[in-house]
């Protein structure tokens, strides 16, 4: 990822949005980002919270698993992030009650290119969600697996960001590299963002590797990692390909309950900071 030089206050905008913004990203791919994305907004949404779900992969998987078809994505994220339409017109209500999402589509993919030339092309998300009055407690972000422009764009706009991390070997090297960028995007681009927390996923309580990993996770970041981990859980697995989160899937599941769990922390996490602020 390439940044800019140091960016004075100045070119950042100064109006923000009224809702929480919340990028959940990591570079790699098949962590469970998109799984946490579509299951801890349908749980932050069964607490009453008004909800949207920005997707900014071009796969659109976080809209597949939300159950809005392709030939329900007229406008998309594509159209706000190359700012043809607003980000008003792209949202899509799903059938969870507080839950919306901007769907994606695969003309993302030609974001990448098209947004290199472009004029402030780190801020164009920013910019759509400047100054929008939209009525939602939380904006989630469901980002690529990559640390490219829509990752970046991504980045900009949130105030916090949520790092999925599956229990695998090469986790911690990974989350580094992730920890160093959003620290360059913070210095140059964003000077408020912050991680709201690492959720470790896809977690085996049968294999040894899963707890090497945890513990040493904990032992690099501390509190920063949430009490809750994500089980690997058939359900979670099949829930995407009838179009519903898991909470509605199958509630009482262990992975349903694992992402009930994480909202609550990451609602406390939220409490904390107003209050300390």
């Amino acid at each position: 990822m390439i940044l800019a030089p140091a960016a004075h206050d100045s070119l950042i905008p100064d109006t923000t949005p009224s809702a929480r913004i919340i990028a959940i990203a990591n570079q790699k791919g098949g962590v469970g980002k998109t799984t946490t994305a579509i299951n801890l907004a349908t749980a932050l949404a069964a607490v009453d919270k008004k909800v949207l779900l920005l997707d900014l992969d071009p796969q659109g998987n976080a809209s597949t698993g939300l159950g809005i078809g392709r030939q329900s994505r007229l406008i998309t994220s594509y159209q706000v992030l190359i700012g043809e339409q607003p980000i008003e017109t792209a949202i899509v209500p799903t059938k969870v009650p507080h839950l919306s999402v901007v769907p994606a589509s695969v003309d993302l993919s030609g974001a990448e290119i098209e947004l290199v030339s472009a004029d402030r092309r780190e801020y164009r998300l920013r910019q759509a969600l400047a100054g929008k009055a939209l009525p939602y407690d939380y904006v989630l972000i469901d980002c690529p697996p990559s640390l490219g422009l829509l990752t970046l764009n991504a980045l900009v706009a949130a105030q916090a960001v949520l790092v999925p991390l599956q229990c695998e070997f090469y986790a911690l090297e990974g989350l580094s590299h992730l920890v160093r960028t959003i620290d360059r995007v913070k210095r140059h681009l964003n000077p408020t963002l912050e991680i709201q927390g690492v959720v470790l996923t896809m977690f085996d309580k049968r294999n040894n590797l899963s707890d090497l990993v945890a513990a040493d996770v904990r032992d690099h970041f501390g509190d920063k990692v949430y009490e809750t981990v994500i089980p690997r859980n058939v359900r979670i697995s099949e829930a995407p390909s009838h179009g519903k989160p898991v909470l509605l899937y199958d509630f009482r599941c262990p992975g349903s309950q694992a992402y009930v769990h994480l909202a609550g922390e990451v609602l406390r996490r939220e409490r904390i900071r107003l209050d300390a602020a």
